[in-house]
């Protein structure tokens, strides 16, 4: 039997690792993208990356970027300036069904498009560049704080990030102006369509009142530039990396069931520190970050938002949100304090590479881009232990066989872990499989999970082709076992690689391996003309030879007999058949219109013994 040894990354650890202080570290993943700026997943292996000219590039789980691009909209798309171009993606929640992800761009004039396109329902490594259909554009009065993110939350609704509109300080007030979609955080519903729109209003977003001329689409309020947003996983709490405007950059968050309508602040206030508040109202009215820095103390000047960390490689990470600035290639992340309270963590100071968007593959790991150089970074920590996963997949021995397994192992071994297959067995071992793909979804002590999916195989054994050499057929050495075969019944002492033939006809050979499995070849037909004698009992003959359409057999025996008359293809296929009784004489026609061309055999069985001519279809 064939047995394999796989050793899966996937990584646990108990919930009181979260205590412990994380340390990152960055791997290269890929390099070759011109100015990523977003990554994502369709819930399978494969990582999307957003360039900002508007292309969207496949790495592959093997690190790879495919050489066509996912999707092109390089025409339409606007990306003078900074922080303009393609800005976001995210797929539908339904993609594997339905094929929809959604995209952020600037097109005409710098204005923000959101639109819907489908993935090629022939390939799945390419998009339908003509399937756009535009959902929303909203106007920029100025080239910068386009924000450009977008992302399903738990509910099933699209979120939109919206910056100010530009310039500086918000000259048009667009974070507290409830008339504008610009400085706020928006709601939509893709799956359904409002009269005269492509999408639907949620019901229950907090502006949803189509009289009061506030925009129903508003979800939250106040934010400058949220850049970068995501949902944990997890909890369904939403995460906002928003960008200050000289002085401070913060992170905010809304719990997971919030109702919306949270004011975060902006313009009358830049992180937790007053920067206009005329008009504004009493400070209980709005929501500060829980966390924010300075760019006087950290060097820092624009954080990018990250993502709460819920994969199973790095337990000592597990929990945290992690999020870095642009500019001074600072990490930090935060985590429960365990008391309704927050702890931030400075997680390491790298290479300033310009850090523009967090991401996580469909098991949780994370993955940051590095604008200024065109690469992605496997995000990994480097403070604690990993707990490491194999298996070992026992694969069948001989078709039919049930005698495959599987067998998962992992260290340390007293880490909690529980296993689910898609067979409904827990547990670490499966036995008694039959060929097919078997999947378990892990779960560690901290609750992280990963899914995967191994396949047992049949052992490859291929039946031998014989091969004629004038004397002797043969097929390769090397099996167990031969035995070889004339019209099907064995062949005393005919048990080696090879054999001399006394009679003509279809001859076969069954092989064994060592593993016990058995196959037959394809049949030989043999016709050696030294072992054709003429029988003094018959004459008998076929005409025309060769022949185009039909052809006659004519038979003549010395006194009264049974025979049999068969026809061979050259591999042995039996093509026609018939047998009489008591005859002396016979001229019989065949029609042989349906024959493919080439080379048959024509045997003639009496009880005094066989005869084969040969016959040729032109």
């Amino acid at each position: 039997m064939k047995k394999s040894i796989i050793t899966l990354i996937g990584f646990f650890g108990l919930t009181g690792f979260l205590c412990a202080q994380p340390q990152i570290a960055l791997e290269i993943v890929a390099s070759g993208f011109y100015k990523p700026v977003a990554i994502s997943h369709a819930n399978d292996s494969r990582l999307f990356i957003t360039q900002q000219n508007g292309l969207i590039r496949i790495l592959d789980e093997n690190g790879q970027i495919l050489p066509t691009p996912f999707l092109d909209i390089s025409g339409p798309v606007n990306d003078s300036g900074n922080e303009r171009g393609l800005l976001g993606l995210a797929f539908h929640p339904d993609y594997a069904n339905n094929g929809y992800f959604f995209v952020n761009y600037t097109g005409t004039g710098g204005a923000t498009v959101v639109s819907r396109f489908s993935v090629d329902p022939t390939n799945p490594n390419v998009a339908n560049p003509n399937s756009e259909q535009v959902l929303l554009t909203i106007s920029q009065p100025f080239s910068n704080h386009n924000g450009g993110n977008v992302a399903f939350g738990p509910d099933g609704y699209l979120y939109i990030g919206m910056g100010d509109g530009g310039s500086a300080n918000d000259p048009q007030n667009n974070g507290q102006t409830l008339t504008s979609l610009l400085g706020k955080m928006l709601r939509i519903d893709v799956d359904n369509q409002d009269p005269g729109l492509s999408y639907a209003i949620p019901p229950d977003n907090p502006f949803a009142d189509p009289t009061d001329g506030i925009r129903d689409e508003i979800w939250a309020v106040g934010v400058r530039n949220p850049w970068r947003f995501s949902f944990d996983r997890l909890t369904g709490d939403l995460w906002i990396g928003d960008v200050g405007q000289g002085d401070w950059e913060e992170i905010d968050f809304q719990p997971a069931g919030s109702p919306g309508g949270e004011n975060y602040g902006w313009r009358c206030y830049e992180g937790n520190h007053a920067f206009n508040t005329s008009g504004c109202g009493a400070i209980g009215n709005y929501i500060f970050p829980v966390f924010d820095y300075s760019h006087a103390q950290s060097g820092g000047c624009s954080v990018t938002g990250g993502v709460v960390y819920r994969g199973c490689r790095y337990p000592n990470l597990y929990g945290h949100y992690v999020f870095a600035d642009y500019c001074n290639g600072q990490f930090w992340s935060i985590a429960s304090d365990g008391a309704s309270g927050w702890d931030v963590y400075t997680l390491s100071t790298l290479s300033s590479l310009q850090y523009t968007a967090f991401g996580e593959d469909y098991q949780g790991e994370l993955y940051v881009t590095g604008h200024a150089q065109g690469r992605v970074y496997r995000v990994t920590e480097t403070s604690g232990t990993p707990f490491e996963i194999a298996a070992s997949v026992q694969n069948e021995s001989c078709e039919g066989n049930q005698d495959g397994s599987i067998l998962l192992e992992w260290t340390p071994v007293n880490d909690p872990v529980s296993v689910l297959w898609n067979t409904q067995d827990t547990g670490p071992a499966l036995e008694n499989l039959g060929f097919g793909a078997y999947c378990a979804q892990v779960t560690g002590g901290n609750g992280c999970q990963v899914n995967l999916c191994l396949e047992v195989t049949a052992a490859i054994f291929n039946a031998p082709v014989i091969q004629w050499n004038d004397t002797i057929l043969s097929v390769p050495e090397g099996y167990s076992s031969y035995q070889w075969y004339l019209d099907e019944v064995p062949l005393s002492g005919a048990t080696g690689p090879s054999f001399m033939p006394q009679q003509n006809g279809p001859y076969t050979v069954e092989v064994t391996n060592e593993a016990g499995c058995s196959a037959i070849s394809d049949p030989y037909f043999l016709l050696v003309q030294s072992l054709e004698e003429p029988s003094p009992a018959l004459n008998w003959g076929v005409s025309p030879n060769p022949f185009q359409h039909s052809w006659e057999v004519q038979l003549e025996f010395m006194g009264s007999t049974n025979c049999q008359l068969e026809v061979f293809g050259f591999n042995g296929q039996l093509m026609w058949t018939r047998s009489w009784s008591q005859i002396a004489r016979l001229s019989h026609t065949i029609d042989g219109e349906s024959w493919p061309a080439g080379t048959y055999w024509v045997r003639l069985s009496t009880s005094e013994g066989k005869w084969v001519k040969r016959l040729v279809k032109q």
